[in-house]
């Protein structure tokens, strides 16, 4: 492990990942974190808890990690990796609340992204993560894939949001630590990591929080729930309508003269 991203989601930590990628690190973002390392986090996040042995496992081989749920450990993550860096990427706080917004509207407006994690036994197992992600953010809870209530409380969030950063600079050990904005380019960045600046502009992901529409289609987390939803969709409609024609079939006379019934009355 090399860098760590401690700052929220929505403060530029999608251009992180490909900033880092440009870079030369291999980097675990949200979705990895759920893919490769769900049961580890549904263990660190929930009664059972966990140690910093759990982080040495997880992250060995991995050079960088963003985003949930590594940002909120990210001192602990520091522990297991003591030659590690950390970022953290910032953000005014009203924009970034907004931000926020937007994106948890951009969840609920991908009707199959919520369909998935209710069908997909992998979608319900990612949801559990999703929701355990949020208690530890914000102490909130999402009742269920379309609920946005989670994000309500702006007063709450908003002061996470800031506690997060004040802690993370306070508490980083001195030389450890940038506090960055990714409107500054690359300039800051390369230096602070000792790299040459790229020939190429700084990234700009996720403006528009289309993450998981560009997610469905190459993340392998993603593509196994479609998957699992297609099959189960296909085999209860299948169901559904083999059980429809056992029920006509066991009653067809009955229907029969039903039918004729009604259409006698009408003549």
């Amino acid at each position: 492990m090399k860098v760590i991203v401690a700052g929220y989601s929505k403060t530029g930590t999608k251009s992180m990942v490909v900033a880092l990628n440009q870079l030369g690190y291999n980097v675990y973002d949200f979705f990895d974190h759920f893919w490769y390392h769900g049961d580890k986090w549904e263990k660190l996040l929930s009664n059972r808890g966990g140690s910093i042995e759990d982080f040495k496992e997880m992250y060995e081989s991995v050079d960088a990690v963003t985003d949930c749920p590594p940002n909120i450990f990210w001192e602990e993550i520091l522990q297991a990796f003591p030659d590690a860096k950390v970022i953290l990427t910032t953000r005014d706080e009203e924009q970034w609340y907004k931000s926020l917004l937007k994106q948890m509207q951009a969840f609920l407006n991908n009707y199959i992204y919520g369909f998935m994690q209710i069908v997909s036994p992998t979608g319900r197992k990612y949801f559990t993560f999703f929701r355990n992600v949020v208690r530890s953010l914000w102490g909130s809870d999402m009742r269920h894939p379309r609920d946005s209530s989670a994000v309500d409380n702006q007063m709450m969030i908003k002061k996470a949001f800031r506690q997060h950063g004040k802690y993370c600079e306070q508490n980083c050990p001195p030389g450890k630590l940038l506090v960055y904005d990714v409107r500054q380019g690359w300039a800051p960045l390369c230096k602070f990591l000792g790299k040459e600046i790229p020939d190429k502009p700084f990234p700009h992901e996720n403006v528009a929080g289309n993450v998981v529409d560009q997610m469905m289609a190459i993340h392998p987390a993603l593509i196994r729930m479609q998957r699992e939803t297609a099959v189960i969709t296909l085999l209860l409609s299948l169901g559904l309508l083999f059980g429809s024609y056992k029920l006509y079939n066991s009653n067809r006379s009955a229907f029969a003269s039903k039918l004729y019934s009604v259409i006698k009355r009408g003549w």
